[in-house]
């Protein structure tokens, strides 16, 4: 299949996705942040719960003996004085088992006799910074503990810390997860779905647009692109009716035109005058015109999935034997070089015609006394090679005519198109070049492709 350089559907969905998943991660971010940050009670809270599960990582049972040595990332915070912040740890008896205090333990602390709740806060100050004092009790074993802290101010910040643990607990985690499998389901929907479509694409690349049956399969297909194929189905079929009219029209007509021809040249053949001589050279041109009209009616009609293995070889040499007496009689010569067991998959009819087209073009345009010699090779292609008048590439007009002798030269021109729509057909190409010191060579080249000769 060919590539467009076009980025995939699912690719572009997916980008928008990640997108537009982002752009909610951070309105809900946004949203998070206005309504922790509105309520500064509840963050005092939050900031107590975390401190004191921070503090409760130094608590160890020895037995039945509690023990308490402050964890080594809360030493700058609780382990000088000063900083803001008060912490102590001891057990519903009354035994301290750490102590990081000042004046604010008597102040915002419990007693030590009183019997502590399981959990308790008091603000200090009202509003940002945060000022609280609190306690919760922890349980580790059979055993309790009572961690109290007192915040004033909150100059380290650990309300930062708050937010961080919400967003990426409430937020973070929870919308990637849901990112993922939406993402996920959106890609695995998108390819079930556009898997018709896919097998539609490649099938247009295949499509060959002279098929009699020539249409994209709908089924299958999402309604939406069912409609669009069924539009080109629609639009072939049109196009097929059209060249079928055209063909009929002009094969019509150039069968019409060759009866009254016959008849107007028996009758000029008669006179015995030098304008009737130039009349029958002209009668003779529109002939060869009408010939051309029926071989471009034939060609329109082809079909590929009828092509067999021709032999170029022996196309080469029926038509050079067939053509070899009005060569003669006209004072040039013809040859035939082959190269031997050259086949390539097409129709024999329609190869001899592109072939007899451009031998007569030799003929016609190469000059008296032209040498034409047709030749086959092994790329696979056959040539026609001519040793007349040849043709100067730079030329005025000849970028867009027929090169030298094979342009019109008082010709009516279609020959040449004629043997381009037959290589074409034939998945070739017509090559024309220029020989030294003068000539031309034309030849037919065909892609090369593995074909079994007809037995």
């Amino acid at each position: 299949m060919k590539r467009t350089g076009r980025a995939p559907l699912g690719r572009l969905v997916a980008l928008r996705i990640v997108l537009f998943a982002a752009l909610a991660m951070l309105a809900q971010l946004v949203a998070v942040l206005i309504d922790y940050g509105s309520d500064p009670d509840n963050m005092a809270r939050l900031v107590l719960e975390q401190e004191s599960a921070e503090l409760a990582a130094g608590l160890s049972l020895h037995d039945t003996r509690l023990a308490y040595e402050l964890p080594e990332e809360l030493r700058r915070r609780y382990g000088a004085a000063g900083t803001g912040y008060v912490a102590r740890v001891r057990t519903a008896q009354g035994v301290v088992l750490f102590s990081h205090c000042d004046q604010a333990c008597t102040a915002h602390f419990l007693p030590l006799d009183l019997n502590p709740p399981s959990f308790w806060l008091r603000i200090i100050a009202p509003g940002y910074p945060l000022s609280f004092a609190g306690g919760r009790t922890v349980d580790i074993g059979p055993r309790a503990a009572f961690i109290e802290v007192a915040v004033t101010g909150d100059p380290q910040g650990a309300v930062w810390g708050v937010l961080a643990h919400e967003v990426l607990d409430h937020m973070v985690l929870p919308m990637s997860l849901t990112l993922l499998f939406v993402l996920g389901a959106t890609l695995l929907s998108i390819r079930a779905a556009l898997r018709p479509v896919t097998a539609a694409a490649e099938q247009a690349e295949r499509l060959d647009p002279l098929s009699p049956d020539a249409r994209l399969n709908e089924a299958g297909m999402p309604r939406e692109i069912a409609q669009l194929a069924g539009a080109v189905n629609r639009s072939y079929a049109r196009t097929r009716e059209l060249m079928n009219a055209q063909k009929l029209f002009t094969s019509a007509i150039a069968h019409e035109i060759r009866t009254p021809l016959a008849v107007i040249r028996l009758e000029l053949e008669n006179i015995d005058h030098p304008a009737a001589r130039r009349t029958l050279g002209e009668l003779d041109e529109l002939a060869h015109f009408i010939d051309q009209m029926v071989m471009l009616a034939r060609l329109e009609a082809a079909d590929r999935s009828g092509f067999t293995p021709v032999a170029l070889d022996e196309i080469g040499r029926e038509i050079v034997g067939t053509l070899a007496p009005i060569i003669y009689a006209r004072g040039a010569r013809i040859g035939f070089e082959e190269a031997g067991d050259v086949y390539v998959p097409g129709n024999a009819a329609l190869l001899k015609d592109a072939v007899r087209n451009l031998i007569e073009n030799a003929l016609r345009h190469g000059g008296p006394g032209v040498s034409i010699t047709v030749r086959t090779d092994d790329g696979p292609g056959i040539s026609v090679i001519d040793d007349g008048r040849g043709f100067d590439p730079d030329a005025p007009g000849e970028a867009t005519d027929p090169p030298g002798h094979y342009r019109r030269a008082g010709g009516l021109g279609i020959g040449l198109e004629i043997v381009r729509r037959i290589a074409a057909l034939h998945g070739g190409r017509l090559a024309i070049a220029r020989l030294a010191p003068h000539g031309t060579v034309a030849r037919l080249v065909f892609s090369p492709a593995p074909v079994t000769p007809a037995r």
